[in-house]
């Protein structure tokens, strides 16, 4: 398998864009109807997942250490869109297939034997995986709404109680499905520890033309059930080797993670000193400050800051989040957790880095800029890539 050829073919296919997944889904329902029940009804997000989930494999192909993790978690990802065993020739059939129109003249027999060599491998890979899995978990975990709280017009607060135990840590994402929007999934992160009686609390912002994000707020009642994927990404995740303070930069409702890892100090009974910044354009975004003010007051190893950027009549600092940190404090000898929309993280970490802060130390989840966090990794849409948020504001698992 030479997979310099193969990441050169692939970088020429992706050079034709939206029609690419376009042919692909085409040829794959045309030739197997019956898979088309797997996806959404809308596929119009998913048509580019396909593009970033083979990017990436492709891209680690050539290094086994690499590929398998990603593969593995792929196939135990891919168990709660019902894949089966049976489904991964089919898929394979189609996308060799649209290799093969697109390169055309350049599609020799060794560069297919080498695409069909590569697909091979990962889809035996995931394949075993999920099988193994199978053994020791579920596909999804089903979880009772119990509350919903509106925070305004946009965003609500969910308390929710899996059926069964389920576990995370602190700063994970878990990818939702409600029967309101079947087979779409989005990321959401739990705003808490874990509680003794086992309840979640998600935020949720309702953004335009987000089916789940939408739902979830505007839609969903209590009682209803959501069905509940693997938690993923370690990004946001407290590093236990590592004692330093803690300066937490939030956006939005990029705030629960950040919340859920108080929550763990506050649990831990190490008391590091702790500095959460949160941002907002207006007061009235500050959705949770009266939450957050009532666990500063228990703990003095908290600080708690609301910071806005479009509010000049609030009694909160003016300016962007980080902006508003670094005129609080010197960071450079503490850990830094950074949650927010795409540009809130991209701009954030681009002045963290300015102010001198070591990379080593700065902790984000870029989930569009690596789709396949390790380990574990985000969720992923069926046969494709990582299902993106719609609802926090980060890039959601």
């Amino acid at each position: 398998m030479d997979s310099a050829r193969l990441k050169a073919s692939w970088a020429r296919v992706v050079a034709f864009g939206a029609p690419v997944p376009g042919f692909f889904y085409a040829r794959l329902f045309l030739a197997y109807p019956q898979l088309r029940e797997l996806f959404p009804v809308s596929m119009a997000a998913q048509q580019d997942r396909l593009v970033a989930a083979l990017g990436r494999i492709v891209s680690t192909v050539d290094d086994g250490a690499a590929v398998a993790p990603i593969a593995a978690q792929l196939g135990r990802d891919h168990r709660k869109f019902a894949v089966r065993p049976e489904h991964y020739p089919m898929v394979g059939e189609a996308l060799l297939a649209t290799l093969e129109y697109f390169l055309g003249e350049d599609w020799t027999p060794e560069l297919a034997s080498d695409w069909a060599a590569a697909y091979t491998l990962v889809a035996e890979a995931m394949v075993d995986a999920a099988a193994r899995a199978d053994h020791v978990s579920p596909a999804w975990w089903e979880a009772e709404v119990i509350q919903h709280e509106r925070r305004g017009l946009d965003v609500a607060v969910l308390q929710i109680l899996p059926r069964t135990r389920y576990e995370f840590r602190p700063g994970q994402s878990v990818a939702v499905q409600t029967t309101l929007r079947p087979r779409v999934w989005r990321f959401y992160s739990p705003a808490n520890a874990r509680r003794d009686d086992g309840t979640i609390e998600l935020h949720v912002k309702a953004v335009p033309g987000g089916q789940v994000s939408g739902s979830l707020v505007n839609g969903i009642q209590v009682g209803d059930v959501l069905a509940l994927g693997a938690p993923v990404g370690t990004g946001l995740t407290l590093d236990p080797l590592s004692g330093r303070d803690l300066l937490l930069l939030a956006g939005g409702t990029g705030l629960a993670p950040l919340k859920a890892v108080v929550e763990q100090v506050a649990h831990s009974g190490t008391a590091r000193r702790t500095s959460l910044f949160v941002g907002a354009r207006t007061a009235t975004d500050l959705y949770d400050l009266p939450s957050l003010d009532r666990i500063a007051s228990a703990f003095p190893w908290l600080t708690v800051v609301p910071a806005l950027s479009h509010d000049p009549w609030h009694a909160a600092e003016r300016g962007a989040v980080v902006d508003v940190a670094l005129r609080h404090g010197w960071w450079r000898d503490c850990d830094v957790y950074v949650c927010g929309s795409n540009e809130m993280v991209v701009a954030t970490l681009d002045r963290l880095r300015q102010a001198g802060i070591p990379e080593s130390q700065i902790h984000s989840e870029d989930f569009d800029a690596d789709p396949y966090p390790l380990p574990p990794a985000t969720g992923v849409g069926a046969l494709g890539g990582p299902a993106d948020s719609d609802t926090r504001e980060v890039r959601t698992i």
